[in-house]
């Protein structure tokens, strides 16, 4: 896991919070002190609540299971998209459909309409349509790729969530407590901790801050399938020497 210290929170401005007349008490634990009118952030506390984060994500991620990435703030849509990408994750940046877990079948038949329409776009009789009807296909595509793009893969629930802001994405984060998903989160000083299972109390506003704890947990879910991968490969081979055990042992008989 990318060890992240001190200093890097630091430089990334993740200790800044909000102005104090817009803070939440629940996040008293959380904060340091305020300065010129602004609460800032125990970085200490950050660093433990980050590392509880990684090491319970990694688990999740080692079981084969899926974190879904929830973003759709401006700042954070690119970066958590690219690196939900690159771990081949799930995830929401553009807008958060209601029901999108709580209603997973009928987002599921959405899914569906998506790749049909896939099919539809490679099939010869798409090129004889007249071009009206074309671009109308065109655009229902681009509209639910637009909303359902980073969880067109997606067969089943995911096993967690990762938010960026709470306050903002609490529609996605009232779903995953219906449903028992844990929800990890980085959570600002006008934000209730206690409405996230894992909150990483974190600047959720700074491109620096964002990006770099985006990363920090990305490295944690790289090193959960790194190791569920050598899970797997040390089962095979286990396995094929109980198999080669086996087939000695019947040969000894004969």
């Amino acid at each position: 896991m990318a060890k992240i210290e001190y200093k890097d929170l630091l430089d990334a401005g993740v200790h800044f919070g909000h102005l104090t007349r817009k803070w939440d008490p629940r996040m008293a634990p959380y904060i340091f002190m305020e300065k010129n009118g602004i609460h800032i952030i125990d970085l200490n506390k950050t660093l433990v609540c980050l590392e509880e984060a990684s090491n319970a994500i990694k688990q999740i991620v080692r079981s084969g299971k899926k974190v879904m990435f929830v973003a759709t703030k401006k700042q954070a849509k690119d970066l958590v998209a690219e690196e939900a990408a690159r771990l081949k994750m799930p995830f929401v940046t553009e807008r958060w459909l209601g029901g999108m877990m709580t209603n997973f079948a009928t987002i599921r038949k959405s899914l569906k309409k998506m790749s049909s329409i896939d099919k539809l776009m490679k099939e010869e009789s798409y090129t004889s349509l007249a071009k009206r009807e074309r671009l109308m296909i065109t655009r229902q595509r681009q509209k639910l790729e637009n909303v359902l793009g980073g969880i067109a893969d997606l067969t089943r629930l995911p096993a967690a969530l990762f938010v960026i802001d709470i306050k903002r994405e609490h529609i996605a984060i009232a779903e995953a407590k219906k449903l028992g998903i844990p929800v990890f989160a980085l959570v600002d000083t006008n934000s209730n901790p206690g409405e996230v299972d894992f909150p990483i109390p974190a600047n959720d506003d700074a491109f620096k801050s964002i990006s770099l704890l985006v990363k920090a947990v990305g490295s944690a879910i790289e090193e959960g399938l790194s190791e569920r991968k050598k899970d797997k490969e040390e089962a095979k081979l286990s396995e094929e020497e109980e198999a080669k055990k086996a087939a000695d042992a019947a040969e000894t008989k004969e």
